[in-house]
């Protein structure tokens, strides 16, 4: 979701190296930034921002430890004043805390331009050749088909103690596969078994890098996600997609995309045969 704000500065000259954690590299391959990952220790943190060179940063993070990282490391930093790190900043911004995920990136990182032009409808992540050949070779040594549906259940964490994935995945699953669908499913690392169970009969791929996987999305005739990862991910890559949404705050966290329809709420889940309904539209579109 921060992808507007990193395209806003790219757009205005900013030159990006991307720093955090190993994935970003392999996300944003198809575009001309730098990508550094920040494993070890805080020292082991600071030595790493310190080589980059970079003397200005922009933090999308909230926490005090990256603020302190980025301040031991020489880096004058801009991001917002949350966790009384005000004070290592060398611009504290103050938070909008109405912001859908999408406007908290891009309004942080308007700080740095003159004008900010609105912010698009879609998303639109730059996917490489290379991953769409991964993706298709993957697909079609698993049988996949040239049109399938990929299901997503798995939504890792509680959300104010509650369980962030809609129960209705196995029953779509199979009433998928009885309609004649190809119905495939990629899991993140350690998350196979949890997908197999959820998606008997599906066609579950082996973990792949996220390029892949985007492309693997980028092509499916349709998605159904949670909200979670994958189904931002699906947005972004301009696929056609339903987002269940059952305890998470919609108004914060909703897919960023003119191609997403939403169904539920913060408050409850919503009725499976709801969720059917969506979809049997979405396939007749």
């Amino acid at each position: 979701m921060a992808l507007p704000a990193l395209d806003l500065l790219a757009a205005n000259g900013y030159a990006l190296t991307l720093t955090g954690r190993p994935w970003a590299a392999d996300l944003f391959a198809a575009y001309a930034w730098s990508a550094v990952s920040l494993a070890g220790s805080r020292w082991q943190h600071v030595r790493t921002l310190r080589n980059t060179g970079v003397k200005s940063g922009l933090l999308m993070t909230n926490s005090f430890s990256t603020a302190l990282e980025f301040r031991l490391a020489g880096i004058s930093t801009t991001a917002y004043a949350s966790d009384g790190r005000s004070w290592l900043l060398g611009k504290a911004v103050p938070v909008a805390v109405a912001d859908h995920m999408v406007e908290h990136y891009y309004r942080l990182a308007s700080e740095l331009v003159r004008a900010a032009p609105t912010i698009p409808p879609d998303i639109n992540l730059q996917i490489s050749n290379h991953a769409r050949k991964r993706a298709h070779e993957l697909l079609s040594a698993h049988g996949a088909g040239s049109r399938y549906v990929v299901l997503c259940p798995v939504a890792t964490g509680l959300h104010r103690g509650k369980v962030k994935a809609w129960g209705g995945f196995e029953r779509l699953c199979r009433e998928l596969l009885e309609s004649g669908l190809h119905v495939v499913a990629l899991p993140g690392p350690n998350e196979t078994a949890t997908v197999r169970d959820a998606l008997p009969g599906a066609i579950v791929l082996p973990e792949a890098d996220l390029s892949t996987f985007s492309a693997i999305l980028e092509d499916a005739r349709l998605v159904i996600a949670n909200d979670s990862g994958p189904g931002h991910l699906a947005a972004a890559a301009g696929t056609r997609l339903i987002s269940v949404f059952g305890v998470t705050e919609p108004q914060k966290t909703r897919p960023w995309s003119s191609k997403a329809t939403l169904i539920g709420t913060a408050n409850g889940w919503p009725h499976y045969e709801d969720v059917r309904a969506a979809i049997d539209t979405a396939l007749r579109d």
